[in-house]
């Protein structure tokens, strides 16, 4: 049984300046100053206030030095439509922010002029009538956002990538952007906005026959029509940016943020203006929180998918790994200051719907994550789900019979960390004390006839922003022990089911109907995107995973199934086909 789509996690919000009237003010430009103190303990500590906002705290002191900003700078991509005012929001957001602004066009014609080894190959191409290769232009942009300039006032990458092979190569040489705008504008609109345009060839100003006449008779006479602004030719410009643009919304749809922009260019800014702001707001929370190095030095140092997952048991270094995995995982979320989060991990000896008895082995991961937390100093709350209804085990899932007695006789280590800095609970409001820095969720899960969900709202009032963490939790809505469905505050209670957040998902992938052999992965680990492997078997009897594709968003089958038969992102969804995930996993 395959399961037939699934909504992306995160979903681009279209920004409407008639629905978000944002203030038109704006932040006031500094000054450059500078100020030296305390000249006699030998430390000379200079502050400099840029005009683009930026503070920068220097202190030198035996050959040292410590550079703080207290502004990060923002890396921005904006894409839009020819005629969608691309350019003059651009104008206006590096008058702003104070941002590099990078055109691949301004880039090939400086790089030509000026002979560079990037240049003269690029001319090669351009001479020949060709047009130049990604990786000339990609090596050009790289280049140019490396230059000290770039680094320290932030960047505006204006119309590149213009495909998804770019995008990817931006993203493998970690050019990631914070934020990517796209300028949404209707077809007719654009179309007339083209037609409409005049250049002045004498002064190079451009006029619109509608909007913008030109001031006197004698202009009107001398203008001109652009040969690529005809209809058809603007049709045709339209038809290949929509399909560059379906193609690289896959990237960066987790970060994307289309705005209307068909309203003067004033309203349109205060609405970019107001994005840009809160994502600088939010990197410099992030920035303060101190995490960010962390979280990438992690995964880069993460060691790839263990073999041998088809051996049944595991053995102690696999299930080792994924505890680690996991662990480090939920570590980043909270320092994030995450608070809903949820781990989802179905390898065999962590999944206890294919054979009970890896109950056990599931323990054994939450007692890992609260000893870790615990050796942090923090008090953690190990929560089972209680029975529901009257009489023994009524509506209590097969699986979680006797959990809690599992936990209490568990090995909890030699430093009395049970009692003291780990307790034993249930699913519930009035479970959650004050001395609680967190909650780790046994598997909670709705039973035939009974909700778990009322229990874990009521839980999650009342630990406010503490984290809560969800293990393997089955949270879909059941049919009530009579057959007839559930249904009143249906949509309340999923919704706040899809409340939580993956911090950690790990899950293999199998033919359609079968759980063997395995064919692949899929896994993420907080911030990083969805990954998806391919198990490959190399001609000496071992075993490898391949990475295949990445995603801003958990994907559908139909995404697994296209990535493992080699289709682009954007060919037009047909039937599923014979890849598949477990039954019942969404």
């Amino acid at each position: 049984m395959l399961p037939t789509s699934l909504s992306p996690v995160h979903s681009s919000s279209l920004y409407s300046p008639s629905l978000f009237p944002f203030s038109p003010f704006s932040s006031s430009s500094f000054s450059s100053s500078s100020v030296s103190l305390d000249p006699s303990s030998h430390r000379l500590c200079s502050l400099r206030l840029y005009s683009n906002a930026h503070l920068r705290i220097t202190y030198k002191s035996n050959g040292l030095k410590l550079n703080c900003s207290l502004k990060e700078p923002l890396k921005v991509m904006i894409s839009g439509a020819p005629a969608s005012g691309k350019g003059t929001q651009c104008e206006l957001i590096v008058r702003k922010f104070g941002l590099v602004h990078v055109s691949t066009g301004d880039l090939l014609r400086a790089e030509v002029s000026s002979g560079t080894e990037i240049g003269n190959k690029a001319k090669e191409f351009m001479n020949a009538g060709r047009l130049v290769p990604d990786e000339v232009v990609t090596a050009m942009v790289t280049a140019r956002l490396s230059r000290e300039d770039a680094k320290e006032s932030g960047w505006l990458l204006d119309g590149y990538p213009r495909s998804f092979n770019q995008a990817q190569s931006l993203q493998s040489l970690k050019i990631i952007p914070d934020v990517y705008i796209v300028l949404d504008v209707p077809d007719e609109i654009l179309i007339d906005r083209c037609i409409g345009r005049r250049l002045d060839p004498v002064t190079g100003k451009i006029y619109h026959l509608k909007s913008f006449p030109p001031e006197t008779e004698e202009i009107k006479a001398r203008l001109i029509t652009r040969p690529d602004d005809t209809e058809e030719k603007v049709k045709s410009r339209l038809e290949i940016y929509k399909q560059n643009a379906d193609a690289i919304s896959t990237t960066y749809s987790h970060i994307m943020k289309k705005i209307d922009g068909n309203h003067p260019k004033e309203v349109v800014f205060e609405v970019i203006d107001s994005i840009l702001s809160q994502v600088q707001k939010d990197k410099e929370m992030k920035m303060k929180l101190g995490k960010s190095n962390q979280s990438t030095s992690v995964q880069d140092n993460w060691r790839g998918i263990p073999t041998k997952l088809n051996n049944i048991p595991h053995s102690r270094d696999i299930r080792k790994y994924f505890y680690e995995d996991v662990l480090q995982a939920t570590q980043r979320a909270i320092n994030d200051g995450r608070t809903r989060l949820k781990v989802e991990i179905n390898i065999p000896e962590l999944n206890p719907e294919m054979d009970v008895y890896r109950i056990g082995t599931l323990m054994e991961l939450v007692r890992s994550l609260a000893l870790s937390f615990a050796d942090d100093g923090k008090h953690v709350k190990v929560c089972v789900q209680g029975s529901m209804g009257e009489g023994a085990l009524a509506g209590m899932p097969l699986q979680l019979a006797g959990t809690r007695k599992i936990l209490e006789f568990m090995d909890w280590g030699e430093y009395e960390a049970m009692g003291t800095f780990i307790n034993i609970g249930s699913i519930g409001g009035k479970e959650v004390d004050e001395q609680d820095d967190l909650f780790i969720l046994v598997a909670p899960q709705n039973a035939v006839g009974n909700c778990i969900i009322d229990d874990l709202r009521a839980m999650t009032d009342a630990a406010g922003d503490r984290p809560v963490i969800l293990i393997n939790p089955r949270l879909k809505d059941l049919p009530a022990s009579s057959g007839i469905m559930q249904t009143m505050g249906r949509d309340k209670r999923l919704e706040y089911a899809s409340s939580f957040e993956n911090c950690y998902l790990f899950r293999l992938l199998y033919y359609a109907g079968t759980q063997y052999p395995i064919m692949g992965a899929l896994r993420m680990s907080y911030p990083y995107r969805y990954e998806l492997y391919k198990r490959v078997d190399d001609p000496s009897g071992k075993e490898k995973y391949v990475i295949l594709s990445t995603f801003p968003a958990k994907p559908s089958a139909d995404e697994v199934n296209d990535a493992f038969e080699g289709k682009p992102r954007n060919e037009s969804k047909k039937a599923l086909g014979f890849w598949g995930f477990l039954s019942g996993i969404f």
